[in-house]
């Protein structure tokens, strides 16, 4: 099964379905991120927050597949925002996933309350990393449109990505319309609401009618609306059915169906990003 891929403003490409890796244990990452590898992954999504980028890099360098065949994000750590930070923890990323250049590199959270609100030399910093060649492109995650306005405006570079929760029952639509307005492709994290989703009678109903499963049509919805998506399972049979999305496709009124599920902020499962100040200790 081949997985499309989305070209970005910046005239790279990404496959628009990824592994993530959140809260996959850094003992367990290798062996997951391999079975996921085995299963037809090439696009995988770690952090430095996650504490599994070694694992991700032992995984990648186990594989034996071409690295033009792999597509590797990572974010970099709320406790490192300052330009000298952030710098470090760059180069602390390149050398646990055992890379020389990564994909795809972003600033996990905003943190407007912290570092004296300034996540813009924050950025400046990450687009200095595509200039020395050490990252192919960077983005952010989990920005609201007035974050994005301000770092495109005060420095001219847009993000190629915005990462963020997305799902049915919380579509972020005011995200994704300041993401389409600047030319960045969304990336849904959470797709399937931890769960919540699930046994929703409209993704049941749909699915029942495709012979899929609902977490299928869920991701299924993400991609008929143009977003890479990640779903996270350690589960062989389950990642197995994740990836296995591109051989059906649904109506319009079956995704205008699914977008009506949404709850606005009440279904929102995750922190606000207006507010989210958490750094590691």
């Amino acid at each position: 099964m081949t997985v499309p891929n989305l070209t970005l403003h910046d005239r790279t490409t990404i496959p628009q379905l990824g592994f993530g890796t959140y809260q996959v244990p850094p003992e367990d990452t290798e062996q997951v991120v391999s079975q996921a590898l085995e299963i037809g992954y090439r696009h995988v999504d770690t952090a430095q927050m996650y504490q599994n980028e070694a694992g991700v890099g032992a995984a990648l360098a186990a594989s034996g597949i071409a690295r033009d065949q792999l597509y590797v994000t990572s974010k970099l750590n709320n406790g490192f925002h300052r330009p000298d930070d952030a710098r470090r923890a760059f180069d602390g990323t390149l050398e646990a996933l055992g890379l020389d250049r990564i994909d795809l590199f972003l600033i996990h959270w905003p943190l407007p309350t912290l570092y004296d609100g300034d996540f813009v030399s924050t950025w400046q910093t990450l687009a200095s990393f595509v200039e020395d060649g050490r990252a192919a492109s960077v983005g952010v995650s989990n920005f609201e449109p007035d974050h994005l306005d301000r770092i495109v405006a005060e420095t001219g570079v847009v993000p190629v990505v915005n990462q963020v929760e997305v799902h049915p029952y919380f579509g972020n639509e005011a995200v994704r319309a300041a993401n389409a307005r600047h030319g960045v492709v969304t990336e849904a994290w959470s797709p399937i609401a931890q769960g919540a989703v699930l046994d929703d009678p409209v993704l049941t109903s749909i699915a029942e009618e495709k012979g899929k499963s609902a977490a299928q049509v869920a991701l299924r919805w993400h991609v008929e609306r143009g977003d890479v998506v990640f779903p996270k399972s350690v589960t062989p049979e389950r990642m197995r059915q994740n990836f296995e999305i591109f051989d059906f496709e649904l109506s319009a009124d079956e995704v205008d169906r699914i977008s009506g599920l949404d709850r606005g902020e009440d279904g929102r499962t995750g922190p606000h990003p207006a507010t989210f100040d958490y750094v590691p200790g």
